[in-house]
């Protein structure tokens, strides 16, 4: 049966674009429609939830920042309506599998290292949407930069 939605998890990083462009391949031969969505993690997670200090400010500056390279990244892709770009604050397993459920999402594609070792022990953001998502999850195996 053939994708109806597809939602595309992505870091904003150069990486990213095979990703896409995978996502774009299975959207074109089931006719389906493209989501792409970028998680911003809250700065206290970094630190264990437990900061002496404020970083609201600190927090909007990183959003704002990743608004603009979320649109760099999108404007390549002109399939990708505004409506279908989604920039999330929150913890990236949660809100992916909450925005494919509230999206109607049938496929979640995201960036997978293949990590090994203690790399995989540590656990990555790939493994964590697949364990508990909503939908089939296509990880798209990314080359390690030279």
């Amino acid at each position: 049966m053939p994708y109806q939605h597809i939602l595309i998890a992505i870091d904003l990083s150069e990486e990213c674009h095979p990703v896409m462009l995978r996502a774009q391949e299975l959207a074109i031969s089931s006719q389906a429609k493209l989501s792409l969505v970028h998680i911003v993690e809250p700065m206290a997670m970094a630190f264990g939830g437990d900061v002496p200090m404020d970083l609201s400010m600190l927090q909007q500056q990183q959003f704002d920042q990743a608004r603009e390279r979320m649109h760099g990244f999108a404007s390549r892709y002109p399939q990708l309506s505004v409506d279908n770009r989604h920039l999330v604050y929150g913890q990236p397993r949660q809100e992916i599998h909450r925005l494919a459920q509230e999206q109607g999402c049938d496929l979640i594609v995201v960036g997978s290292h293949g990590r090994h070792g203690l790399a995989l022990l540590l656990g990555s953001t790939a493994n964590d949407v697949l364990h508990g998502a909503p939908c089939d999850v296509l990880a798209v195996r990314l080359k390690k930069p030279e």
